[in-house]
């Protein structure tokens, strides 16, 4: 398992947001008439595909933390605000330099796709976001998928998956990045 520096501190810190954003919106929380649907995504269902990831998952009101591929993986869920997101601690934020920020920058537009770089309370993270209402198994399943490949891969193709979003600058510096390991590997050989 990665050394995740303040796990536990930073998930009491955002379920503290949430519970906060919870009781803001508690005043204007819908009728039974306008009620979502049962089968749109709640943290109960989201509580069961994760217990299908990671049978010792802990929850803690509308948070989940459970573990994947040797990542603990924090979700926080706001059913008022209608809103979920998967996070993961990457790195520290002070530790990046001013190329590494541009380069996260580039791969939020073209090769981080749905999941995304972000830092928060002194932490990169690698993080999915999406409404809660709408949110599929699937989303949730690629979405998970997604973080951990864009946390995977910090500080090599910085990429969520297989596809890359042609406009972007990620595919011209991979390019550049193989094209350099091979004239590297080259002159090893001579």
């Amino acid at each position: 398992m990665r050394p995740f520096v303040q796990m536990r501190s930073l998930a009491l810190l955002f379920a503290g947001c949430v519970w906060v954003a919870t009781a803001c919106a508690q005043s204007d929380a819908p009728d039974a008439e306008s009620r979502p649907d049962p089968q749109q995504m709640s943290i109960d269902r989201i509580e069961t595909i994760i217990g299908r990831v990671d049978e010792n998952y802990e929850r803690n009101q509308n948070n989940i933390i459970f573990t994947f591929a040797d990542y603990e993986i924090l979700l926080v869920s706001d059913p008022a605000a209608d809103r979920m997101r998967v996070m993961i601690p990457v790195n520290p934020a002070d530790a990046l330099d001013e190329e590494e920020l541009l380069r996260l920058m580039q791969a939020n537009f073209d090769s981080a796709l749905d999941a995304r770089y972000a830092i928060a309370n002194g932490m990169l993270w690698s993080t999915f976001i999406h409404r809660l209402s709408s949110l599929t198994e699937e989303d949730l399943l690629s979405g998970i998928g997604q973080t951990i490949n864009t946390a995977d891969t910090f500080g090599t193709s910085y990429s969520s998956g297989e596809l890359v979003f042609g406009g972007g600058d990620s595919n011209e510096l991979r390019r550049k990045e193989l094209i350099e390991e091979l004239k590297e590997r080259g002159q090893k050989a001579i």
